[in-house]
């Protein structure tokens, strides 16, 4: 299945589309994804001719910690948590991930767009403001932070790696989680921001229906041909 629109965007639209494979998991542990990442981006350093990937998943509860960021935005005490705790290598502080929230992971070689971090950022940002517009929704950025915004909550969390101009980990967009969790952090180290998620806009929202407007906003914003590939069963490596 191929996702795009005849649309202007932010890339040249005069431009060939560059492919893009697509890989639309349900759920996958977050060891797991941030390994296959890592695997993803060492081979496209090796090789930068490699197509560009963007995965969609779901992750079962867990914490994750930017490079730098301050273990005082932890509510508790991190060795006796039930729930899973990694500092990875992304910016940003603490964020959680759970099922509900649709995370998005795009693996893009920037040399072939822009080589210019805000300008990838933003267009992060676009493109889950592009999904909130499906449902007539209009989201917001607010100056010196990154992520969206929908009547003062946040409902996107946005923290990026690049290596090389290669780009890992990426956006969660909350539909339809349970909030609880953030109830143990000061989530991305922002504490007058309330978290907040589609569903408490758009009553019956459906995540699948959700995930097809990621992927089809994605194509829109990149300008990339955006193919869906097959997942690997299950025993498999990814």
């Amino acid at each position: 299945m191929i996702y795009s629109k005849s649309l202007t965007n932010p890339v040249e639209a005069s431009s060939p589309r560059r492919r893009c494979g697509f890989y639309n998991f349900d759920r996958l542990p977050y060891q797991e994804a941030w390994t296959w990442q890592q695997s993803l981006v060492a081979a496209r350093r090796s090789n930068p001719d490699l197509e560009d990937i963007f995965i969609l998943l779901e992750h079962p509860p867990v914490y994750t910690l930017g490079k730098g960021a301050s273990l005082e935005f932890l509510k508790f005490d991190p060795t006796c948590s039930d729930v899973e705790l990694h500092r990875v290598e992304r910016g940003g502080q603490v964020t959680y991930h759970c099922p509900g929230q649709i995370v998005g992971y795009p693996i893009l070689n920037l040399r072939y767009y822009q080589t210019d971090l805000h300008w990838y950022l933003r267009q992060l940002e676009g493109v889950i403001l592009q999904v909130l517009a499906e449902y007539g929704l209009k989201g917001d950025r607010i100056e010196g932070m990154t992520g969206v915004w929908l009547e003062g909550r946040k409902i996107a969390a946005i923290g990026i790696k690049v290596s090389r101009w290669i780009t890992m980990h990426g956006f969660a967009l909350n539909v339809c989680p349970d909030l609880k969790g953030f109830e143990q952090i000061v989530p991305c180290g922002i504490a007058n921001k309330p978290v907040g998620s589609l569903a408490e806009f758009v009553e019956g929202i459906n995540p699948d229906r959700v995930r097809q407007q990621i992927a089809t906003a994605f194509a829109d914003t990149f300008a990339v041909e955006l193919t869906e590939l097959k997942l690997p069963t299950q025993g498999e490596p990814i």
